[in-house]
């Protein structure tokens, strides 16, 4: 088995002061897709912010054997960490193709990728950010993060508040960006992790309580609702019965 993209070891984040993230320890595998899940307000999106240096942490974290916890978060950026970060963070001011310029850091962007992989952003390039729907913003955010190359990408919750049709054009998206670049996933929709993850970590007051197959939570309806704290539901479009939220 090849050596993790990222290693995290005895990770703790504070938030003004306050203990949020208390000694997290998890590997990411260097293909494929791995959930990080949790009841609401467990620390997810707090371990996310902590791996990238958002919010003051400490702890050891390597990624592909260089170590990263001491380095600021444009430093770990420019190592290759693509980050679509929570209620999407667009510029709304400016248009669709200035964001995506703003957010290129290689020498040959992948503009040709984002326009087969988001055709109707491309289509809307000149329009600004803000006036677009919610889903087509959240297209925006990831394709700010694809249209680099990355050696891991930090994906926290795409799929929150959008459509059930926008929610599966969200998981084509990354579940074709997985083809090329290990993704760590926060992520609500239960189906939504049955279609994309291989492994998952499970978080419960701030420290993981459970890694492993997703297959191994997922097909137990008890560790489903002990972890989680909700039923999965039957409807692949029913986000509320298959909400981790």
């Amino acid at each position: 088995m090849s050596e993790p993209i990222l290693r995290v070891a005895g990770l703790f984040g504070r938030i003004g002061g306050q203990q949020v993230v208390e000694d997290v320890s998890f590997d990411v595998p260097a293909t494929g897709v791995t959930a990080l899940l949790g009841r609401n307000g467990v620390g997810k999106t707090s371990t996310i912010k902590s791996i990238l240096g958002l919010i003051d942490r400490s702890g050891g974290m390597h990624l592909g054997g260089t170590r990263i916890d001491r380095m600021p978060t444009h430093r770990i950026v420019q190592l290759g960490v693509g980050y679509v970060p929570e209620d999407r963070e667009v510029f709304g001011s400016l248009t669709v193709a200035e964001n995506l310029r703003l957010a290129e850091r290689d020498a040959a962007p992948r503009r040709e990728f984002i326009q087969r992989l988001f055709p109707d952003i491309h289509d809307r390039r000149a329009q600004r950010a803000g006036t677009l729907s919610g889903g087509q913003q959240q297209m925006v955010s990831l394709a700010r993060a694809l249209v680099n190359e990355n050696r891991l990408l930090l994906v926290d919750e795409p799929t929150k508040g959008l459509a059930p049709r926008i929610v599966d054009e969200v998981a084509e998206a990354l579940a074709e960006a997985a083809r090329t670049v290990p993704i760590l996933l926060v992520e609500q929709n239960l189906h939504v992790i049955r279609r994309l993850a291989e492994r998952v970590v499970v978080l419960s007051g701030g420290r993981v309580v459970f890694t492993g197959e997703a297959s191994d939570l997922l097909d137990d309806e008890d560790r489903i609702q002990r972890f989680l704290g909700v039923h999965d539901a039957t409807d692949p479009h029913d986000t509320a019965a298959g909400s981790t939220r």
